[in-house]
């Protein structure tokens, strides 16, 4: 009888690992849960955080069940974030295990942060007086408490000192509440004079918060029309109302920059959320935005899932980013994921972007979403003038990739001491080494692609798997040295050419891969905007955003390269690209040109850059899309299926196929090998489900996952819903 145990109670606890509903643990007597508390349990010979979830426990009698070790003194993960945790499960298919570990990310913060200890002016007066001992009354005068180096600091003397008046008992020890990791946001702090058109689209942002209910805004801006300054009127209306903020970024590099205009409007910076976050910081602002301390977080798609106290606004930046699809554990894209958040919080969302998605486009024109249009540049200053280079009337010099129009134009633009950006979406020095003696191709060992040379570190690298191997002098087939010839151009062999051409100019290649990470990055970025380099040669990493003053010509090297595959939405990506990173050029005003080097300059999406006539793509690619019931007019997903062995890989997809449910608005199309058959050493096929926009997808994947073969060996099966790279 449950009357006879030592335990009165018993609770669901839902913990992170890959389970599919949450385990039942016994509640000691004299411990109290609640819903959303975190707690500690035993999870076979591990102790684990886990988070007491909603729902009816089995009726288990409570002797054979685990207890609860400790309830963490923490905020409870409130209600509108379980649902969310459950939504995201049931939606992407994933164990709600696994989405609810991405809450728990930061052990430490489920205790409170110690108090420091501390100092404190008493009535006591120092044997004799000093200068240095002077300055220290002096700034301690108010009765605040300080810590002992802070106070030195801020009176300008060792910590001799301060501790020479401790001894006189001229101060007191006292504790201190552990300090804000960021100062608090002041909404009038430096209210910006807004044009006309972002007035407009500011006073819309502001009534939709004002509402207190969920409605997403689409804000559409041409490159450079002052569209972060129109959605910051949106999070002060949110601080006035005592909102908690969460801004979406799509890259880690771009948060310095924005951090410095924040602080500028707001008086303050925001919150930092991303990988890169040392994990002492990750702690403390984990806890202090579930005690509803820190109100605005900046943060990579990660941060969706920071237990906010009193979260009243988000906004993506960016929103078109394929950076905000996660391909890991549990695949979400946290645009979609964020509008969910706010469906489910009752709160307003804001998509922000120059080129916005595709389905951000059919909402916004279908009346789900409202739209805020900014067509003019801030201030006047005029969109770059562009043209397209047919490569086949001017072409390169043999063995070159710049044409002659524009390195004509680069020089140019030195002259007049402006900035040129040449754009390539491909990193290291070339995307495939070969032997010109006997044709061997270096490929990686462990997957179906071919090893990138990178010539500044001497080394030849697999893009997918991470393996390298140092670039031998000789071929390993046949033997010959001085035979291995590079094929095809990255931005390092670029950026060869630049020097050769331009051997006075100061060039700097941006990519996300070289030395030194994400700090080595923000500093050649900042120094770009300050005008230190002539010549920048960047990855899409330069198109996201950033401000370049000096910055008036735009070369696109090979414009056709995202044209090159069968990814449904390459149009739509290369589209969104190119328009973004010769959006870079002329921000400040200067007359600027974008030339993009193209075999196919009568391409449709070619057509619609040059002529700036974005609404005429739009049409065509939703029109496109339409036809061939294709997201957001129909549903999509893929599985993936991956093995050691190819036949594993094949047999497990197969019977998946065949045991397919017979539905009228899904099919199934594979299994196929997939483009990238082989990853880390894993064979992979892959099977695609299409279907009509109201098919129950996840019922149909489900069924077939259950009827299916059970997973046996080496075999994995990954399901993603609204895939984004069908590689």
């Amino acid at each position: 009888m449950i009357e006879d145990s030592p335990f009165v109670a018993a609770a669901p606890v839902l913990v992170p690992m890959p389970a599919e509903r949450p385990y039942t643990y016994a509640v000691p007597p004299g411990m109290r849960v609640v819903p959303g508390s975190i707690v500690r349990v035993p999870l076979g010979p591990r102790q684990v955080a886990g988070i007491v979830w909603d729902g009816v426990v089995e009726t288990v009698d409570p002797r054979k069940l685990r207890p609860i070790e400790e309830v963490f003194d923490c905020p409870p993960i409130d209600k509108a974030m379980r649902r969310f945790v459950d939504w995201i499960a049931q939606y992407t298919l994933s164990a709600p295990g696994m989405v609810a570990r991405m809450l728990l990310r930061a052990p430490e913060a489920f205790d409170p942060e110690p108090w420091i200890e501390g100092l404190q002016r008493t009535l006591a007066e120092p044997d004799r007086m000093t200068d240095a001992r002077r300055r220290v009354l002096e700034t301690a005068e108010g009765g605040l408490a300080w810590t002992r180096s802070g106070l030195a600091h801020a009176a300008g003397v060792s910590s001799t000192v301060i501790d020479g008046l401790r001894a006189q008992c001229v101060f007191e020890t006292v504790m201190i509440p552990p300090r804000p990791v960021v100062a608090a946001p002041d909404s009038g702090h430096a209210v910006p004079e807004l044009m006309p058109d972002q007035k407009a689209a500011a006073d819309k942002l502001r009534s939709a918060v004002a509402a207190e209910a969920f409605n997403v805004t689409l804000l559409d801006g041409v490159t450079g029309s002052g569209k972060t300054e129109v959605y910051f009127e949106a999070v002060a209306a949110a601080l006035d109302k005592g909102k908690q903020v969460l801004i979406l970024l799509p890259e880690i590099a771009l948060t310095h920059a924005f951090l410095e205009r924040f602080q500028d409007r707001f008086g303050a910076k925001p919150a930092e959320w991303h990988s890169d976050l040392p994990p002492r910081m990750r702690e403390r602002v984990w806890r202090q935005v579930a005690e509803g301390g820190v109100r605005v977080v900046a943060g990579a798609r990660s941060a969706l899932f920071l237990p906010f106290k009193e979260l009243g606004l988000i906004v993506v930046d960016e929103e078109h980013d394929p950076a905000y699809k996660q391909e890991d554990r549990v695949f979400y894209n946290a645009r979609d994921m964020a509008v969910v958040r706010g469906h489910i919080g009752a709160f307003p969302v804001v998509l922000a972007s120059a080129t916005p998605s595709v389905e951000s486009r059919v909402n916004a024109g279908q009346g789900r979403y409202s739209r805020a249009v900014l067509s003019s540049r801030f201030a006047e200053a005029a969109l770059p003038d562009l043209k397209s280079i047919d490569m086949r009337r001017a072409p390169p010099a043999r063995g070159r990739f710049l044409s002659p129009i524009l390195l004509e134009q680069m020089q140019r633009t030195l002259e007049r001491q402006e900035q040129s950006l040449l754009f390539l979406n491909r990193r290291g020095y070339a995307p495939l080494t070969l032997c010109r003696v006997c044709g061997h191709r270096f490929g990686c060992p462990v997957c179906s692609a071919w090893l990138v040379e990178h010539r500044f570190r001497g080394q030849l690298v697999c893009h997918h798997c991470g393996h390298n191997e140092r670039r031998p002098e000789a071929c390993p087939e046949c033997g010959t040295l001085d035979h291995l010839v590079a094929c095809g151009p990255g931005v390092e062999r670029i950026a060869e050419e630049v020097v050769a051409h331009f051997p006075e100019a100061r060039t700097i290649v941006l990519s996300s891969d070289l030395l030194g990470g994400v700090r080595r990055l923000r500093l050649e970025l900042e120094a770009v905007a300050n005008g230190e380099a002539d010549i920048v040669i960047g990855t899409q990493l330069v198109a996201k955003g950033h401000n370049f003053p000096g910055m008036t010509l735009v070369g696109v090297v090979d414009a056709d390269l995202g044209l090159a595959n069968g990814d449904p939405r390459a149009a739509e990506r290369t589209f969104q690209l190119l328009s973004q990173v010769t959006g870079r050029a002329g921000r400040t005003g200067k007359k600027s040109l974008g030339l993009l080097q193209t075999y196919q300059p009568d391409h449709p999406v070619m057509r619609a850059i040059v002529s700036g006539d974005s609404e005429a793509f739009y049409e065509r690619e939703i029109a496109e899309r339409e036809r061939a019931a294709l997201p957001p007019f129909g549903r999509l997903a893929g599985i993936i299926v991956s093995a050691t062995t190819r036949a594993e890989a094949e047999s497990h997809a197969r019977g998946l196929r065949r045991t397919a449910p017979q539905a009228s608005d899904l099919f199934v199309l594979g299994p196929a090998e997939a483009p990238l058959s082989l990853i880390g050493g894993r064979h992979r096929f892959r099977l695609l489900v299409q279907g009509e926009r109201r098919a129950d997808m996840q019922g149909f994947i489900r069924a077939m996952l259950a009827d299916g073969p059970k997973l046996r060996g080496s075999v994995r099966v990954q399901v993603d819903i609204d895939p984004q790279s069908f590689l």
